[in-house]
């Protein structure tokens, strides 16, 4: 038996806590105590293949969204969990690089929000890239510097942008989503099952090996028949997905560099949670997949560009320390509107923990309703 089966078996009440906090504080630097993590690339008891809508998606629009044919996907499922479905990097070697790029350099500008437009004048966080680079450069060539507003980023949202405070979204609250990753999401959808989602919002999230990302539940979008779908890049995590309730044992999983995890049905609704991120298994400064080649052709009309060295020096310094995670959702449903700001929406849960990008010593004011 786990650590972490063993703990759970001790107090069964609030289980989910229990585990969050195991994996949070534990030494994780291999060792017996992630055991009990599951690892997609290692096929277990609990982990099923999930057969894909592979004519849902042709060949060459996958490449157009820098994905690999269908066909070649490695897809699960989880035992317990309908609806939850774990893509293995299914990207084409040397592509994440281009959604790495634009979660760091192009997806951070205005018009769109970040958390340091919380305490920081408009006119400061015009260019983070610009204004990180010189920094992280030079990142590990001398003794302790203090950290760049790329690496001070803990969040950004597109679209429909989330407001923190009243757990909401709302119609004069909107800026145009990016049509790359538009197209993108609308592919893994298609292939999931879900031919009409269309990408209106999307939280983008920056961890570094002290972040972690609190208990929640992702239940602010009006529409919950569309699957919330989660893009990770950069260092490895842990992952928790759980029940309808926080005394349901949640179940471990690692999140590597690439790999989708859509969450629909029924497990659109369940608790869920990031304790910990890691070194990439690899034992290597950044994961191998990140080290790829670029392609050096694509076909015509292809989202993905090509990312110049320069621009991958600065992203690879950036990550050899860090996460980034993109996750989108449809928020209305097809001919729906937003309900009248007088209309009071229904009080959020009061079991449910408060949702924090948290850091080692150190609790940021803004609550993230979001992962992974």
């Amino acid at each position: 038996m786990t650590a972490a089966a063993a703990l759970v078996r001790e107090a069964r009440e609030d289980a989910f806590r229990r585990l969050f906090r195991f994996y949070r504080q534990r030494d994780l630097r291999g060792g017996p105590d992630l055991r009990g993590v599951i690892d997609f690339s290692a096929a277990g008891d609990q982990v099923v293949s999930s057969d894909l809508s592979i004519s849902s998606v042709s060949d060459q629009d996958a490449y157009r969204a820098g994905l690999r044919p269908v066909s070649q996907w490695k897809a699960y499922c989880l035992d317990g969990y309908p609806g939850f479905i774990f893509i293995s990097n299914p990207f084409l070697p040397g592509c994440q690089r281009h959604w790495v790029k634009q979660c760091l350099k192009l997806y951070p500008q205005k018009p769109n929000v970040c958390n340091l437009d919380m305490h920081m004048a408009a006119e400061e966080t015009v260019d983070l890239w610009g204004q990180s680079q010189e920094h992280l450069r030079s990142k590990g060539s001398s003794k302790q510097k203090p950290r760049s507003l790329l690496e001070k980023l803990r969040w950004v949202t597109l679209g429909y942008h989330y407001n923190w405070d009243t757990k909401k979204y709302s119609a004069d609250h909107y800026t145009p989503f990016p049509s790359d990753l538009a197209f993108l999401s609308e592919q893994v959808a298609a292939a999931c099952g879900f031919p009409g989602f269309q990408a209106e919002a999307g939280i983008l999230n920056y961890y570094h090996f002290n972040s972690s990302l609190g208990i929640h539940v992702d239940e602010s979008e009006l529409d919950h028949s569309q699957p919330l779908l989660s893009f990770s890049f950069g260092q490895s995590s842990i992952f928790l997905l759980g029940g309808l309730k926080l005394d349901e044992a949640p179940t471990a999983m690692f999140m590597h560099s690439g790999d989708i995890m859509v969450m629909s049905g029924f497990s659109r609704l369940l608790y869920h949670a990031v304790p910990r991120v890691l070194p990439n298994t690899e034992g290597t400064a950044l994961p191998s997949c990140l080290e790829q080649a670029f392609p050096s052709d694509f076909p015509d009309r292809s989202v993905i560009e090509h990312c110049s060295e320069e621009d991958w020096q600065i992203c690879t310094k950036y990550l050899q320390t860090s996460r980034i995670n993109m996750t989108i959702r449809q928020v209305l449903a097809v001919g729906q509107s937003f309900p009248d700001e007088s209309r009071r929406e229904r009080e959020w849960d009061a079991t449910s923990e408060n949702c924090y990008h948290s850091e080692d010593g150190e609790v940021k004011r803004h609550k993230l309703n979001t992962d992974s």
